[in-house]
């Protein structure tokens, strides 16, 4: 270990030399290219990892308790056939004669092959179906890493940020743990593993999740889709086993990051901080801090606590209390602050908040540190909704009902290590649409700090769902139990984020024991009804828990399980035309999924198929194979997803009266179909504020390459659908709603708290008539009917321009024609839209991206 003098002077003089060089050549630059070669004179890569965490702390004046150093990088991968018996030895074994290859960790193993020349790009035609081969495979990874330095009383922590799934370790050659749950961190006390000086070996083995799911048996309760089955007793996102929005990929690997955690003896074991109350009037609100501390001491009246508020550099709030237990809570009065609000109804201001843990000598023994948000968050709901009795379902933050402008948050990737890949680009997407929540359903991995820190900064609340998803899981008590545990990793992780706004049981889970054909009542589930509100009751226990989305209540299932009596619905139904009654004659109060399918982009299609089968499209669905592959299809003879292309043929017909031969001719009605759906799905909703509460459309990206709802494609190649989702989810809107006894209402609806006047013109893209020419003044989170103008004669498009106050300016459009109308005539009005030119968008998309 590292502790005399002149080792340190020599690791100083290294560190000022490579701190002048890195500052010098480009900063952060030089230390991702350079760190490896400075680490071997350094004695070894993880020991310059762990100075420069040390640096790093001395510069923002922390003293951590956990010193983090990544097994990140180069690792080795060997693979094979699993043998039919998997022998658990003391020494780990790596059958001779399987392929070696080099991996990367974070990653996944299809990219390792990938890399190694050993698997062709999945993403392509039908080579989705390659990687059925590898369901069954073992896989072995290794690497060697120096001994980190530590002291006396220090503990070191072996840890996986993620590994899938059922997973082996050893280290220097002895079993220190196994895991079974690739959504949640595992970690491993190595101390008495790890060689005091020299080189050392981590060694992983990760089973076959297929063959591991197969051991159980599943009575007829156990509900699941044709190929799930397999993955109801087994912790992987089950959208990996096949979704209609994701190809079957089981997957396996290191996906997230592995790495040493030196603990000190003194700790914090928990820190929670949450908002009792707040009081916007007079920006004041009650914070409620409670810790956990793991300590060796035996006497604890040496040590005192110190609370500091930090905001743009400023103390707002700074209290000390002394150390009474190892457990304890304070409330914090905190008087002249911002609180943190949803985009549109406000800042969402960030405090720096700290608790410190100090001695009699003034020395910091521990610090937690959290980005605090200071507000409310509550669902106001009814288990019903009726004409006689309307009930409730809304979001109320710092007392202010929010009309919810959101959208599905699906994987990012089907190959979960490239997540962070595609993560700002995504949100920069998100807060560019102006959404104020995110919906995190449960057939995804759970979102990370990375993803909640943006939501944090950007205004997103965030529906967090546990990892349950279309299917009902056993009910076994080992099963219960794993669910218990895995509930309180994640609650416990993520709760301090301020834009975590509600946590459910999953996604549709409820809806599918009613599919089951059975009878049985969903409230009978003993996961989403006990175990996972018991958790969320112990340990964020002011947050609200829904069982499932959609949720089926008692009440429901007792009055005949009426979808017309849900507050809450995921509207898919027949995938009509998008203004039928299906959708506009619903009583719920809040959608959380509503889509409609839009074909992408040519250079998308000629990215992602097979030249032969780019075009012609529409020689047959059943001959065109890759089309169905993609549309999306999990087994090569499976016939469960044949008639999802056909739901863009039939939605466009609905519009057009006709399904165009010519692929350019198809793309852009099936894109013009689907913008003009989304569009309206979210006008309808706006429009009724006040009874309707939110919409959460799906969704905004694709994580792999398909045809889908997705309004951006894998290659984040956006749709026509997300330049009008843009004009229609802005602040303060203008809309055009459907006539009434011949005539149509023109509503502008205010999703701000503050009063907005204005003035709106509405003309005929054609003649450039005016329709309508009138200011406007509606109050703060309120809506106003402007006028109400007649219906047209003949087919129309008409423009609708509204400037505030303030000098701001905004565009919508409204078509008003009775469908089927002319592709060449709306074409021609698509002219006056400010679009790019259609040719432009039907190759690249609308932002003209190649």
């Amino acid at each position: 270990m590292w502790n005399d003098r002149s080792h340190l002077k020599h690791r100083t003089i290294i560190l000022v030399s490579v701190l002048f060089m890195a500052f010098s050549s480009g900063g952060k630059d030089f230390f991702r290219t350079t760190g490896h070669r400075i680490g071997a004179a350094w004695g070894g890569e993880t020991a310059w990892a762990a100075t420069l965490a040390e640096t790093r702390a001395a510069e923002e004046g922390q003293t951590p308790s956990t010193r983090r150093i990544s097994l990140n990088g180069a690792w080795q991968l060997t693979y094979g056939q699993q043998p039919p018996t998997v022998k658990e030895t003391v020494t780990p074994s790596i059958p001779p004669g399987w392929t070696t290859i080099p991996a990367t960790v974070p990653g996944n193993v299809e990219l390792d092959m990938v890399a190694a020349g050993k698997l062709q790009d999945p993403s392509v035609g039908n080579r989705i179906f390659k990687l059925r081969d590898l369901e069954t495979y073992q896989w072995w990874f290794r690497r060697r890493f120096s001994s980190p330095a530590w002291e006396a009383g220090e503990r070191i922590n072996l840890v996986f940020d993620g590994l899938d799934c059922f997973g082996t370790i050893w280290v220097n050659g002895k079993v220190v743990g196994k895991t079974d749950d690739m959504l949640i961190p595992h970690q491993f006390d190595v101390t008495d593993f790890i060689r005091p000086r020299g080189d050392n070996e981590v060694i992983v083995r990760i089973d076959s999740s297929l063959l591991e799911g197969r051991k159980y048996p599943h009575p007829p309760l156990d509900l699941a889709g044709a190929g799930h089955y397999e993955c109801l007793f087994v912790r992987k996102a089950s959208h990996m086993y096949n979704y209609d929005i994701m190809p079957r990929m089981l997957s396996a690997g290191l996906w997230r990051g592995v790495a040493l955690e030196i603990v000190k003896p003194t700790h914090w074991r928990s820190v929670y901080w949450t908002t009792l109350k707040a009081d916007p009037r007079h920006h004041s609100a009650t914070v409620l801090v409670d810790w956990d501390l793991v300590t060796e001491r035996y006497n604890l009246d040496d040590l005192h606590l110190q609370f500091t508020l930090k905001r743009q550099g400023r103390v707002v709030h700074q209290s000390e209390n002394a150390v009474l237990a190892t457990h304890g809570r304070a409330q914090l009065a905190l008087t002249g602050i911002d609180l943190w609000w949803p985009r549109g109804y406000g800042e969402p201001a960030l405090y720096d908040a700290a608790l410190q843990l100090i001695d009699s000598r003034g020395k910091v023994l521990d610090e937690n540190r959290c980005r605090l948000g200071v507000r409310t968050i509550e669902l106001h709901r009814t288990d019903i909704t009726t004409p006689e009795n309307p009930g409730d379902f809304a979001f109320v933050v710092n007392g202010e009902r929010i009309f919810v402008r959101g959208t599905d948050w699906v994987s990012l990737d089907g190959l979960h290590s490239r997540d962070g890949k595609f993560l700002r680009p995504t949100v920069d997407m998100l807060v560019d649409l102006n959404c104020n929540l995110i919906r995190c359903y449960g057939g995804n991995v759970y979102s990370d700090h990375d993803l909640l820190d943006l939501c944090d900064e950007n205004g997103v609340m965030v529906w967090q769902e546990f990892a349950l998803g279309n299917a009902r899981y056993p009910q076994t008590p080992e099963f219960q139990a794993q669910m218990r545990h895995e509930a309180e990793v994640v609650v416990s992780r993520i709760r301090n984020h301020p834009s975590i706004a509600l946590w459910t049981g999953g996604n549709e889970i409820d809806d599918s024991v009613s599919w089951s054909g059975f009878g049985a009542d969903p409230n009978t589930d003993l996961i989403s009804r006990q175990v996972f509100p018991q958790v969320v009751q112990q340990y964020d226990p002011l947050r609200a828990y829904l069982p499932s989305s959609p949720y089926r209540s008692p009440e429901l299932i007792r009055l005949g399980n009426r979808m017309d009596m849900m507050p809450e619905v995921h509207l898919w139904g027949p995938r009509g035309y998008y203004k039928g009654e299906y959708y506009t004659k619903v009583n719920a109060h809040f959608v959380s999924e509503i889509g409609y399918h839009g074909c992408p982009s040519r250079r998308t299609l000629e990215q992602m198929l097979d030249p032969e089968y780019v075009y012609p499209w529409v020689k047959d669905w059943q001959w065109n194979d890759e089309w169905l592959t993609k549309s999306v299809r999990w087994h090569p003879r499976s016939k469960e997803t044949d008639g999802r292309n056909d739901l863009m043929v039939n939605q466009l017909k609905y519009l057009f009266g006709t399904a165009p031969r010519d692929l350019d001719d198809f793309i852009a009605a099936s894109q013009i179909t689907q913008a003009e759906a989304l569009k309206f799905f979210i006008e309808f909703w706006r429009q009724g504020k006040g009874q309707r509460t939110g919409i959460i459309w799906w969704n905004l990206r694709d994580g792999w390459p398909i045809l889908s709802d997705a309004v951006v494609d894998y290659y984040n190649r956006k749709k026509l659908a997300y330049a009008y989702i843009k004009q229609v989810q802005v602040n303060v809107v203008a809309i055009c709603g459907e006539a009434v006894d011949g005539k149509h209402p023109v509503y502008v609806v205010n999703d701000t708290l503050q009063p907005v006047a204005g003035h709106v013109t509405i003309r005929d893209a054609d003649t450039d008539r005016q329709i309508l020419d009138s200011d406007f003044q509606v109050g703060a989170n309120g809506k106003a009917l402007i006028s109400q103008i007649p219906q047209a004669s003949t087919p129309e498009m008409w423009l609708i321009d509204w400037q505030l106050s303030d000098g701001s300016k905004f565009k919508n459009h409204y078509l008003e024609a009775i469908p089927p109308i002319r592709l060449e005539d709306y074409r021609r009005w698509m002219v006056k839209l400010g679009l790019p030119a259609e040719a432009e968008w039907i190759r690249f998309g609308v932002d003209g991206k190649n």
